[in-house]
């Protein structure tokens, strides 16, 4: 309604008619979700610190990896995040655990694949378990002798396997044995692969670790719920996220407390929960213990990711361990890598991929990747950390886990993510005003200005703006049918820039003495 003037009188008017610039939204704020010392358990809370999260969460534990990943994320370069502490049902009511032993593997020492648990929660004599070749028998089959003081009981030919005529180990050991119980633990590879190292292995009563550790883990407490604010889902209501990392899966996985389909179901909702918020990266962690070879299988057929709103590093880092003075620790790298994304972000923007830079705190791999071993990995979006003589240990890889090469690589989808949420929170103030050409013009204004700052921050391919992005808003997408539906529809068009993935030099001989500018 105009105002109306009724009296003589000079009248001075507010008229809003500039522009409202749009804010570029943050881009480096993690998510984590995992096990603590203590806390408040299924609330996100924002730490803006190690200190804080010190005072908040606790320290480092052992067969833990939040603490570790939280403490990488900031020594990297990261700010702000989010921590979300998970914890299994009736884990404080739980009774004392068991002296117990996890048998590596013979192809993977670093992976158990058998645990063994005294009957008693605590013996008076030291129980041991050696594994024996079998006497007799297929290849798979072992002999394994357990031993307290002078008594001792032997199960000879037993096997991880099941089927006719197969002396499974759980049920030879679990019906004969008075000293210890097993538990067959999920492993790849074959039986073969999979049998338990030779050795002796002392049964000892486990180190204090996160109370959910020792209480029910499953899927579903990782997943958790939106209106519990449990788990991941418990990350919904934290808009300000932007990477979610879950360091913890790993550990439960390690404690035989969830099998390799549970790793897989936790991974994919990571990646399901970024694509439904869709402003944010999921950062995965590989199993521990595999060859190229093995985590490329473990890559194509068990997980099976074809997600653009996540990624995937291999190998584990080997970082020291604070709680033993000189000995090292591998560790899920997806914390320190969220600090890499933070860095890069902050010195050269969302839209510089982050790799080729330094992985700071990490002394070492799990294992050494060559040329030729990262050939067969890159092409399937398995991300490769690797260490280069004077140039440290360093992200090699960009990709992510979608088959679709327009989102094949990380800095697109994150830039993506950047515009969409910028254009998304500095365009509020268009709802509910009158739907004309003026308006079209304001909108195109705001958003034109806004991708002119991102094409000038070296984020879109172009000599010109003309050439790096269009914005479109005029009779052709609003016809009266859907202006009468109450919808304005603005189409953008946007040439991101692309890594340098692969640089070729083509070298060449020729005849010297003329100019070749000539």
């Amino acid at each position: 309604m105009a105002p109306q003037y009724l009296s003589p009188g000079v009248y001075v008017e507010e008229v809003d008619r500039g522009a409202k610039p749009i804010e570029g939204v943050g881009t480096a704020v993690a998510g984590f979700v995992g096990f603590t010392a203590k806390g408040p358990i299924s609330q996100p809370t924002f730490i803006s610190s190690w200190s804080q999260f010190v005072s908040t969460f606790g320290e480092f534990m052992p067969g833990a990896y939040l603490a570790h990943a939280v403490y990488g994320y900031f020594h990297n370069g990261g700010g702000g995040c989010f921590v979300t502490r998970v914890g299994g049902a009736g884990a404080v009511e739980e009774a004392e655990p068991a002296a117990q032993a996890a048998l590596p593997a013979r192809s993977t020492p670093a992976v158990p694949t058998l645990r063994v648990l005294a009957r008693e929660s605590a013996t008076a004599e030291l129980v041991t378990v050696e594994v024996r070749p079998a006497e007799e028998g297929a290849e798979e089959q072992f002999t394994l002798v357990v031993r307290r003081g002078a008594q001792e009981e032997t199960f000879p030919n037993v096997t991880l396997g099941r089927g006719r005529g197969a002396r499974n180990v759980e049920d030879v050991v679990n019906r004969e044995s008075q000293l210890v119980q097993v538990k067959v633990l999920e492993a790849t590879g074959t039986l073969v692969e999979r049998a338990p190292a030779p050795g002796t292995y002392p049964l000892a009563m486990p180190e204090a670790t996160a109370v959910a550790l020792r209480g029910e883990v499953t899927p579903a407490v990782f997943v958790g719920e939106a209106a519990a604010r449990s788990g991941l889902s418990g990350l919904e209501v934290a808009d300000e996220v932007t990477m979610v990392c879950a360091p913890d899966v790993m550990a439960a996985y390690q404690a035989g407390k969830i099998d390799l389909d549970g790793v897989k179901a936790i991974q994919q909702a990571l990646l399901d929960h970024c694509a439904a918020m869709k402003d944010r990266f999921a950062i995965l962690d590989c199993l521990p213990g595999m060859n190229p070879q093995q985590i490329k299988e473990w890559r194509m057929s068990t997980a099976g990711y074809d997600s653009k709103y996540g990624a995937l590093y291999y190998p584990w880092i080997k970082v020291a361990n604070p709680l033993a003075n000189g000995d090292t620790l591998l560790i899920p790298p997806c914390g320190h890598l969220a600090g890499v994304y933070a860095r890069s972000d902050t010195e050269r923007g969302v839209h510089k991929a982050p790799a080729n830079e330094v992985v700071r705190g990490a002394i070492g791999l799990e294992a050494q990747i060559s040329k030729g071993e990262q050939d067969i990995l890159n092409p399937v979006g398995i991300n490769c950390l690797r260490a280069f003589p004077g140039r440290g240990l360093r992200v090699w890889g960009a990709r992510t886990l979608s088959s679709d090469a327009s989102w094949r690589y990380i800095n697109v989808r994150r830039l993506f993510n950047f515009i969409e949420e910028s254009i998304e929170q500095g365009t509020q103030w268009v709802v509910f005003e009158p739907n004309d050409r003026d308006l079209w013009e304001r909108v195109k204004r705001d958003i034109s200005a806004f991708l002119t700052r991102v094409w000038m921050d070296g984020a879109l391919f172009g000599g010109t703006p003309d050439e790096a992005f269009y914005v479109k808003c005029d009779d052709e997408l609003n016809p009266p049918e859907v202006r009468d539906a109450g919808q304005l529809i603005i189409e953008i068009g946007l040439a991101p820039v692309k890594p340098a993935e692969f640089v070729i030099f083509r070298i060449s001989q020729f005849a010297g003495g003329a100019s070749v500018n000539e």
